[in-house]
């Protein structure tokens, strides 16, 4: 079966071979699919829950790497302060990363590129509010504009998507925007119009299609941006709240430690969120050559 779709010449079997035609891509998307995997089934793998108040044991406070609990258990990243088995906390932790970056994102991206088909098809009054709004947007560093909305609305999971989505979407709006400026005045286009089909199904149908290719790089760029920005709005103690653990948060647990020598608090969470973003921008650097052939051979 596999051998009949490498032999396949469809765009797709393409695709998979530009994409794994590079080794550091390869090992980039096994390394994210490793995570994506442990971060879904965290709850399966995990030697305990961590959050659960039953299973801690105050006893078993910043036990170094390797070390045995009073149970016999042995704690292989070590523990935090609360006696949570770090590689646990680490694993809740990622899904809680992945899930705010990956949410956002998805969001950022169906507003900005409705905003960006509107703006660059209709023109006029309309493209000139979108863009202004972008504009103003964009003048502003991404964490300040988060940190007073958190400020504004507080911590949680819900909020801090928001906040996300809405130092994002600006990146998408424009990029669409002006690729739908480009392609709004080619013949296709003009056919569409003659045969009458509205404005909506010339915009989703047929322009849409053209606007992905830069945007699904960008969203992978920015879903790595999303969890870094999210763990730095963590370890600032303006993100998520410690039932709704992040690997900011877990780097933050750790930091007033780190002086101490207890540095696995801090330094294993610190690892798995920048495996992760590594991860992610391999793939997104890939996916980058793969759908722009004039930067293939490069």
């Amino acid at each position: 079966m596999f051998k009949k779709i490498a032999e396949a010449n469809t765009p797709f079997t393409r695709f998979l071979q530009a994409y794994f035609d590079s080794r550091l891509a390869t090992l980039g998307f096994l390394l994210l699919l490793l995570i994506l995997l442990a971060a879904l089934f965290a709850p399966v793998v995990s030697p305990q829950n961590p959050y659960d108040l039953e299973h801690l044991d105050i006893m078993d406070s910043r036990l170094e790497p390797g070390k045995a609990s009073m149970d016999g258990l042995t704690y292989v990243l070590g523990t935090d302060d609360q006696g949570r088995d770090m590689l646990s906390a680490i694993l809740y932790g990622l899904r809680i990363s992945v899930l705010v970056g990956v949410t956002s994102t998805v969001i950022a991206l169906a507003i900005g590129l409705t905003l960006g088909l509107l703006a660059g098809y209709v023109g006029g009054r309309v493209e000139a509010l979108i863009m202004r709004l972008a504009d103003i947007q964009l003048a502003f560093p991404p964490i300040l504009v988060a940190l007073i909305l958190l400020a504004l609305t507080g911590r949680g999971v819900d909020k801090i998507i928001i906040a996300l989505v809405t130092v994002q979407w600006a990146y998408y709006a424009r990029t669409t925007r002006s690729t739908a400026l480009v392609e709004r005045k080619k013949e296709y286009i003009e056919a569409a119009r003659l045969l009458g089909l509205s404005p909506l199904r010339i915009m989703f149908r047929h322009l849409l299609p053209n606007c992905l290719p830069p945007l699904i790089v960008i969203a992978a760029l920015q879903v790595a941006s999303a969890i870094s920005l999210e763990a730095t709005l963590s370890f600032l103690g303006l993100g998520l709240p410690v039932t709704e653990p992040s690997l900011g948060l877990l780097i933050s647990n750790g930091f007033q430690y780190i002086m101490s020598g207890k540095y696995w608090i801090s330094f294993f969470p610190g690892v798995a969120l920048l495996l992760t973003v590594v991860a992610i921008n391999l793939v997104a650097d890939q996916l980058r050559d793969v759908l722009n052939p004039r930067l293939q051979g490069q």
